[in-house]
């Protein structure tokens, strides 16, 4: 394997966490009523649900944008 293409992919890795990371922390601006943490910490599926098709989409982006 490539060292070009192994660090090529480590930084599209980490562009990847950084931009679910921003995209996080946007929506929780976006939306002050709802308190992210404190509601998955009383355990509310829902928010959870909502947060995982957050990650997931922004996954989904970034994956096509970079390819």
């Amino acid at each position: 394997m490539q060292l070009s293409i192994l660090v090529l992919n480590l930084v599209y890795a980490a562009l990847g966490v950084v931009l679910m990371y921003v995209s996080y922390r946007i929506i929780d601006r976006l939306t002050p009523e709802v308190d992210f943490p404190a509601e998955l910490k009383r355990g509310n599926i829902a928010v959870a649900i909502f947060i995982a098709a957050l990650f997931i989409a922004i996954a989904l982006i970034v994956g096509r944008a970079i390819s």
